[in-house]
């Protein structure tokens, strides 16, 4: 039998030994396709290499490429468990042409792999072509022999790939085989085309054309190969399987989650095993490339597979959180192929942990509500989608896991109502995957950094140089000049002025020449390396081709410098004082001030939180030298160095390590914190001067913000705070070490002496004192007190017309209190003992209609209500007395 990891290093191998480059396989978050939500095919990351807007430096790829089908357009988590293939995280293999080879090389390259690599039965073959593609057809008759029945004409769109609705086009050719008359099925293009028998396993895209609009169609003058082929179907081909989750990879998750819960594999619940191993790897390799569960976007799909999965879990009796009890074996079987899952694993295990736990909350409460929903529903009913949207909105319950739930009493949702208060919710989040009017531009930056080439920056050795201007960019089109007083966008050949990543804000500056000054306000980086100057012209014309001296604004710099490094040592101190598992989630350096976000699933104390400042500080005084290396990416990772989950770096980066570990165990030569970064830094430790963190909170679910604040920064914020508590002092006439036991006094006092304030207040109001008592009319034999009070707050007329009913005895009391602005509160209240005879709500509502308000509420015994109308107080007693005579005389 072949192993998985087998399968996927005999494919790479093959096509290297043909002349391939093994690119690795991007993240799952597509860098170069805002539209999609995630990678869902292995040519996404070749995307503008095959629109021609981008050049690699080699015409023919081949990846093992990670991919994810679980929302948009390619959705497959709904059949995820109950099918022999579909899965929500797959790989995908393949190899491309850009304009090097075509179709006979293609299928030639596919026909030597799987008839000798991989030794398929060749009579178990048979493929498929686009029904026009009469080339394709006779190239599989000459390479692989076979007579035309098994070369199957497809008329439909299957066997037609296009990029959109215009771009680059082509026909395809499907690798089919045939599993046997064991399985139901029939071969491609019949009637039984949809069962299991004729497994399709390889798809050959010749892309061959483009698509200029819905009838124009034109060939490319360079024709492109994409292939995909699952390597889950293959691997169970090669395993003698009919189901990818019986392939040795799948299987040993299967029996991990069977080992945890002691349910059997193979028994009634085999798809809750199968749900929970394929989705323990979408959730763990997402969370690896820096997606976090959220309630938008990518985090909401992350969160839907992950509580399907646990969900899942609880159907098979685990009593405790489960999943994170996996990653370790998942790691183990994939962690060779794809690192970045042993590099997150700590943050991975930390994030299901944490997202299991609350969800066994969510999940009994969501069920309760479900439970009292159904009482009322008869079999065929649908749930109102009011009901199911709160279950969503308030306790993030996912619409699957409730229509799961409504399945066994035959009960559906109410869809439409549901969509409409869903949209309400999403219309924001839905712009943001219709691509930015940025994204939209980039079109212009590949032609400039096609036709001039990536900007050489030298800002980490210098801060003034000379460039010359090799583009200028104004209103999104590119342009030969910019006057006076107008603004554009420049790119250079060279430059010392950071562009804004990583977090690090750009530079600012001025570039000048005899002839002209231009102001630079910011500077961004796109695609990667070509930077692009935010500039103004103060004086004279800048023109294409004109030579600049560049000078970056120094004190501004330096202070980002030192903000930047401070990061750095922040985020291990962080390490050490919570655990591995805090990992950087986002951050900002500006000159003022850092921000740095990361994972960690709890508020920090107080002390911990010193603890950081004090570890970080301990560094800095070390004034030990910050050094930089440039590496391979491997070699860097090999070295310690940490890596931002989900940050795209290139084949060679650099490597920043800084200060000296302070573990007796550690080589002399081991760095406080060494990890991958393009920013720029201080050249020493010391250099920081000082880190002073001013604030601690959380920003989102796992994670966490702490701002922080360097050298004269920081020194300005804690004088000013020095200066507040000598204010402080002064003013309580206390020392300063003892304001904190002066405050916790006076504050004691003040509450004692507002509760004694609101005591007299309450007599004087009801017009009593020492030993006085409030007095009553009789009203056809029945007590009535009315009052009308000012200075009172209105939460205590409750109070007052309790402790007016017990001074009476028996009978009907009435307070109205006169607020400040003018509005008036009315409180009535009846006896116990009356209460069968008098209506306190009908006694308020005659009060208040006297204030000019509308209605009240409350119980028989005690109702309140209010009014515009302060100055009618009496009036609204007089209402409440004359509608206690009518019901008197009544009775």
């Amino acid at each position: 039998m072949t192993g998985v990891s087998e399968i996927r290093s005999t494919f790479l191998d093959y096509f290297k030994k043909n002349g391939h480059e093994i690119v690795p396989s991007s993240p799952l978050v597509p860098r170069n396709d805002p539209t999609l939500m995630f990678t869902n095919a292995g040519m996404v990351q070749f995307k503008n290499v095959f629109t021609g807007i981008e050049k690699r430096p080699y015409t023919r790829a081949s990846t093992a490429q990670k991919c994810v089908r679980a929302g948009g357009k390619h959705n497959d988590l709904d059949n995820v468990g109950y099918t022999a293939r579909h899965h929500t995280f797959f790989e995908m293999l393949g190899n491309f042409s850009f304009g090097d080879y075509f179709k006979e090389e293609a299928i030639t390259l596919a026909w030597n792999l799987i008839t000798k690599e991989f030794s398929l039965p060749v009579d178990r073959l048979l493929v498929t072509v686009y029904h026009t593609d009469d080339e394709a057809f006779d190239l599989w008759k000459k390479i692989a022999g076979f007579p035309e029945s098994k070369i199957i004409r497809i008329p439909t769109s299957d066997n037609f790939w296009a990029m959109g609705d215009t771009g680059p086009c082509g026909p395809c050719s499907e690798i089919f085989y045939d599993q046997g008359d064991k399985l139901f099925g029939g071969p491609p293009g019949s009637a039984d085309e949809d069962g299991d028998r004729f497994l399709e396993f390889w798809n050959l895209v010749f892309m061959q054309f483009e698509q200029v609009s819905p009838g124009e169609r034109l060939a490319l003058p360079r024709p492109s190969i994409d292939t995909g082929m699952g390597l889950e179907r293959i691997a169970a081909l090669l395993q003698g399987k009919t189901s990818n989750y019986d392939i040795d990879l799948m299987r040993a998750l299967i029996l991990a989650v069977a080992s945890a819960t002691g349910v059997d594999p193979d028994g009634p619940q085999k798809a809750s095993h199968r749900v929970i191993a394929d989705h323990l790897r979408a959730c763990a390799f997402l969370v690896a490339d820096g997606v976090l569960p959220s309630n938008e976007g990518r985090g909401y799909v992350l969160r839907r597979i992950m509580r399907r999965a646990m969900r899942h879990a609880q159907l098979l009796g685990a009593a405790e959180p489960l999943m994170w009890k996996l990653v370790p074996v998942l790691s183990r079987e994939m962690g060779q192929a794809y690192p970045e899952l042993l590099r997150a694993e700590a943050l991975i295990i930390e994030t299901f942990r944490l997202e299991e736990t609350r969800f066994r909350t969510t999940l009994k409460k969501g069920l309760e509500i479900l439970d009292e929903a159904k009482a009322s529903l008869q079999p065929g009913d649908r749930l109102d989608g009011n009901i199911a949207f709160k279950l969503y909105d308030t306790y993030g319950f996912p619409l699957d896991l409730t229509e799961d739930a409504l399945k066994a009493t035959q009960n559906s949702v109410d869809h439409e109502v549901y969509n409409q208060a869903m949209e309400r919710q999403r219309a924001e989040a839905r712009k943001a995957w219709t691509g930015s009017g940025e994204a939209a531009t980039d079109a212009i930056w590949f032609g400039l950094k096609e036709r001039i080439g990536a900007t050489e920056f030298l800002g980490y050795e210098t801060e003034q140089a000379v460039g010359i201007v090799a583009a200028i960019v104004k209103d999104g089109q590119e342009v030969q000049s910019l006057k006076e007083d107008e603004s554009g966008l420049i790119i250079l050949n060279q430059t010392p002025f950071y562009g804004e990543s990583g977090g690090q804000v750009g530079d600012h500056g001025f570039m000048i020449a005899a002839s002209v000054a231009v102001k630079i306000a910011n500077v961004q980086k796109k695609l990667g390396d070509l930077f692009v100057h935010d500039a103004t012209v103060e004086r004279g014309e800048l023109v294409v081709g004109q030579e600049l001296e560049l000078i970056v604004d120094h004190s501004r710099r330096a202070a980002v410098r030192a903000n930047h490094s401070a990061t750095h040592l922040l985020h291990e101190a962080l390490r050490q004082v919570l655990g591995d598992h805090v990992a950087q989630k986002g951050s900002l350096v500006a000159p003022d001030r850092l921000r740095f976000d990361f994972a960690h699933p709890k508020p920090i104390s107080p002390e911990e939180l010193t603890r950081v400042e004090e570890i970080a500080n301990a560094a800095v005084l070390q004034n030990a030298p910050v050094s930089t290396r440039l590496m391979s990416q491997e070699a860097a990772i090999e070295s310690g160095a940490r890596a931002l989950f989900g940050e795209k770096y290139g084949d060679e980066v650099r490597v920043v390590s800084m200060g000296r570990a302070f573990e007796p165990e550690a080589a002399a030569q081991a760095a406080f914190s060494t990890e991958l970064c393009g920013g720029t830094h201080v050249s020493r430790t010391g250099d920081i001067g000082l880190i002073s963190i001013v604030s601690e909170g959380a920003v989102a679910a796992g994670v966490r913000r702490i701002e922080a604040k360097t050298a004269s920064e920081a020194r300005h914020h804690l004088n000013e705070q020095a200066h507040r508590l000598h204010d402080l002092a002064s003013l309580l006439k206390a020392p300063e070490d003892e304001l904190s036991q002066r405050l916790a006094s006076l504050i004691d006092e003040r509450r004692k002496l507002e509760r004694e304030l609101t005591e007299a207040r309450r007599k004087l109001a009801m017009g009593g004192g020492e030993g006085g008592a409030p007095s009553a009319q009789d009203i056809d034999g029945v007590k009535f007190l009315g009052r009308s009070v000012s200075g009172v707050d209105m939460k205590d007329l409750k109070p007052l017309a309790d402790e007016a009913k017990q001074s009476i005895g028996s009978g009907v009391v009435a307070i109205v209190g006169v607020a400040p602005d003018g509005k008036a509160g009315v409180v009535v209240g009846v006896t116990q003992d009356l209460t069968a005879r008098f209506d306190a709500v009908a006694l308020v509502q005659a009060a208040s209609v006297a204030l000019g308000g509308k209605g009240g509420g409350g119980r028989r015994d005690l109702a309140q209500a209010g009014g515009p109308n302060g100055a009618a107080a009496e009036a609204a007693l007089e209402a409440v007395s004359q509608a206690l005579r009518e019901k008197a005389g009544v009775d």
